[in-house]
Order: C-alpha cells, then sequence, then structure tokens
C-alpha cells in the first residue's frame, strides 16, 4: 500500500517555539519535487509530545491540504492513553489522511497482552490503514514479534516501522507475518539491509528531511533489486544517518534545514538547538551527501 521513501517530517518552528507556516509550505514543496513517496505529518520527529493537540491536528490538515493528493499523508497519532489515540486517529480519517502511525505506549511499560489489545482497540475503532511504530529504545514498550503477527491478522493493520536497530528482528516479522504486513525501516542506518534482506518496503525516514532525493533514489533501487546502484547511493547517505543523530531526533535535522535555507530552526524545549561542537560533524555529512549549505 505504501512503500519507498518515506519521511518523518519535523514541524518547523520559528525562534520562538511557534509553528512555522511558511517553513511547512517550503518543506512539503520540497519533498514534493524531489521524489518523496509519502510523509509522515506530527510523527515524533515532529515533536508530537510538545505540541497541543489543536497545533497536532492543524499541522496535520495543512499538510494534507498542501499535498493535494499527489502523494499519500500518514498521520501520527499514537499515545500511551488508547483513548486519545483513538481520538487522534478518527481525526485523521475526517481530515483526509491516507493512513495513521502509532507510537507503542510509552512510559507506562504494557504487556504484550496489552499492546495487542491497545492496537486491536483502534483498529476496531477507526476504519483508516494503521501502520504500528516499535522504537523500544525511546518507549521501553517492545512489540515482538508474535505480537506482530497477531495483529498482521487485524485488517487495517497494514504495516510496521520497525525501529529497534535490529536487521535480525525485521527477519523475524518477515517470517512470520508475510504479505500480510509490510515491513518498514525505521532507523535510516538499517533501510538498506531492512530491505535486502528482510524485504522491507520502505523507510520511514529521518535523513529524507534533508536528503530527499537521494534517499527515494536509494529505496527505488533497493525495491528494483538493483544492490549496486542502492549500495552506491547509501554510501552517500550514510555519515548522514549517523550525524543526524549525534543529539536528540530532530535537533541535527532542523539545524541543518534552517542552514538549507527551508525553515527558522526553532525546536521546543525541553530539547534544544545542536550545540556547536557537533554542527561541523552535520555539515560535513551534508556536503559528503552533496547538499548545499549556507
Amino acid at each position: 500500500m505504501f512503500h519507498g521513501s518515506m519521511v518523518a517530517l519535523i514541524t518547523p518552528m520559528t525562534t520562538d517555539g511557534a509553528i512555522d507556516e511558511q517553513g511547512l509550505e517550503a518543506l512539503v514543496a520540497f519533498h514534493l519535487e524531489n521524489g518523496t513517496d509519502a510523509i509522515v505529518a506530527v510523527g515524533t520527529t515532529g515533536e508530537s509530545p510538545t505540541l497541543s493537540y489543536q497545533e497536532h491536528r492543524h499541522v496535520v490538515k495543512r499538510v494534507i491540504d498542501l499535498v493535494s493528493g499527489r502523494i499519500p499523508v500518514i498521520a501520527g497519532t499514537g499515545s500511551n492513553s488508547t483513548a486519545e489515540a483513538i481520538e487522534m486517529t478518527r481525526w485523521a480519517l475526517e481530515d483526509g489522511a491516507d493512513a495513521a502511525l502509532l507510537v507503542a505506549p510509552y512510559y507506562n511499560k504494557p504487556t504484550q497482552e496489552g499492546l495487542y489489545q491497545h492496537y486491536r482497540a483502534i483498529a476496531e475503532a477507526v476504519a483508516i490503514p494503521q501502520i504500528l511504530y516499535n522504537v523500544p529504545g525511546r518507549t521501553v514498550s517492545d512489540i515482538l514479534p508474535e505480537t506482530v503477527e497477531r495483529l498482521a491478522h487485524i485488517t487495517n493493520i497494514v504495516g510496521i516501522k520497525e525501529a529497534s536497530g535490529n536487521v535480525m528482528r525485521a527477519r523475524e516479522i518477515a517470517a512470520c507475518c508475510g504479505e500480510r504486513l509490510a515491513l518498514y525501516s525505521g532507523e535510516d542506518i538499517t533501510t538498506l539491509p531492512v530491505m535486502l534482506e528482510a524485504g522491507g518496503r520502505g523507510t520511514i525516514s529521518v535523513t529524507a528531511n534533508v536528503a530527499p532525493r537521494l534517499m527515494h533514489e536509494m529505496c527505488a533501487a533497493a525495491l528494483a533489486g538493483d544492490v549496486e546502484q542502492a549500495t552506491a547511493l547509501n554510501e552517500r547517505l550514510v555519515p548522514l544517518h549517523k550525524a543526524l543523530f549525534l543529539e536528540p531526533n530532530p535537533t541535527p535535522t532542523k539545524w541543518a534545514l534552517h542552514r538549507m535555507g527551508y525553515c527558522a530552526g526553532g525546536i521546543r524545549l525541553p530539547l534544544l538547538p545542536l550545540s556547536e561542537a557537533q554542527q561541523p560533524r552535520v555539515l560535513e555529512a551534508l556536503r559528503h551527501a552533496g547538499i548545499n549549505v549556507n
């Protein structure tokens, strides 16, 4: 249903933390012009924890309007409250999103049965395609392959963003779910091995924020089975995959996009702007990928 390079879009902000509306327009245009295959609006890279509900819904709706049906828009609607996740997923359906991305409940540490019941409740409440999002390093909540396999039997659960960073885990999910569930890499550094070794359909990517054309071309080559081309493109991207996580995401990415001239570069507490010490490393990675910076 969804494939290729799907950007986990940052939410551009002014230096005082307000939504940067002009920046949002510029970023969506940037992705439409450079081959991004889908946009994830207000996922965790979009700083969903620090946006109000009103801001969250506004940004999703604005992205949908700007895209105007040219590529899919996937709304981030996850929460550690099942009721809140249902409400935000209903907003996504009402506002015209093509799917919802639901991060595993964070902090409350549900059991595997609790995770199953959480996702089942959302899927049964809202008839929109839904993508699971497993990122145990952030949530301390790991959706195990056997739970993913159970959820794959629910019709409108269509994929999983697997961000454990473990390619073996991706292989396990592919083995137990087969064609019933699309597998996407959730860590840029594992995108190519997940696609080539575990049958992944693409990536939900941070790196695509700053290198949309390269990420699109790399994923397209991998999907086409052109290992040589995909590997060559990935070699240009690997330094970026690393540099954009030198400080907590999306800190380096927002700084990079500001230097590229696409947004004001603001970020909300408790995150801080990129430290001066790390700026040269991000610049070097951008230049290695052939990206012009001011």
